[in-house]
């Protein structure tokens, strides 16, 4: 086996091991890179179909390529699609930064999410190696009621061994692409012939690395318009995935902030 088959079968286990333990169960489809490898990945473990619910958490602001992209493939794969819209952003908390406070629109369409359709376990598709915070998650990560993250009281996973045993109230967040990188999904994307939305490709010196809100994600300089130009460029450049969120350029503890309340 190779890193990626290696990668591949260490998710697929994760997934099997939550559907057999944890219900009701869904996916979160943000639309960008590496949900739709969880989404690949699930319908591998699966025998081609996800067996349970696909939320996309929509704050009414994704570009319309990626409102494309969510109509085209959720039909193709089909999907059970949960697409309500979050909150507005006058419910959140105002002390955050302006980009922040956007962001902490899913934050609150997520609580919305798990107190309507009552989800004990949200597959979610974060990795270590993508922002600092994310870097002390475990693969089953618990949550209370209010959803809040404690980082520093988290349970020890040794030898993929995960305990599942939680109070009631409590529900699991799902991370199986936590030890990928960035350029373990381009290298799965390209051998797997996985779609992904044409905004991660250049058009005009200009190509999105990481997809967000319109009005705090923007594009980055890159001429990678295919598959092999973006995985080269990976293996040399020095900026942040996330150089193109503003919400990373708030104040210093406001992601932390967010991932504390609920964020993903």
């Amino acid at each position: 086996m190779d890193d990626l088959d290696s990668l591949e079968a260490e998710s697929i286990y994760i997934l099997r091991e939550a559907y057999s333990r944890i219900r009701p169960l869904t996916l979160l489809w943000s639309l960008g890179k590496d949900s739709n490898v969880m989404i690949w990945l699930a319908r591998k473990a699966f025998l081609g179909r996800v067996p349970f619910p696909v939320a996309h958490l929509d704050t009414g602001l994704e570009f319309p390529e990626v409102y494309a992209f969510r109509d085209r493939y959720a039909q193709e794969w089909g999907l059970d699609l949960i697409a309500d819209s979050c909150p507005p952003i006058e419910e959140v908390d105002q002390s955050l930064p302006p980009a922040s406070r956007l962001a902490a629109r899913k934050s609150l369409g997520l609580k919305q999410a798990v107190a309507r359709y009552g989800f004990n376990g949200l597959i979610a598709g974060i990795r270590r190696d993508e922002q600092a915070t994310r870097a002390k998650e475990r693969v089953f990560s618990p949550r209370g009621e209010d959803n809040a993250w404690d980082f520093r009281d988290q349970p020890a996973e040794f030898w993929d061994l995960y305990n599942l045993d939680y109070p009631q109230g409590t529900h699991i967040r799902i991370h199986p692409l936590l030890h990928w990188t960035e350029l373990d999904i381009w290298r799965y994307v390209q051998r797997e012939g996985i779609p992904v939305c044409e905004l991660y490709f250049a058009r005009e010196g200009k190509r999105f690395r990481s997809l967000g809100e319109i009005g705090i994600t923007f594009p980055i300089d890159s001429n990678a318009a295919t598959l092999d130009e973006i995985i080269a460029e990976l293996t040399t450049t020095r900026e942040p995935e996330r150089a193109g969120r503003s919400m990373d350029h708030d104040s210093e503890d406001a992601f932390e902030k967010l991932r504390v309340g609920g964020y993903l």
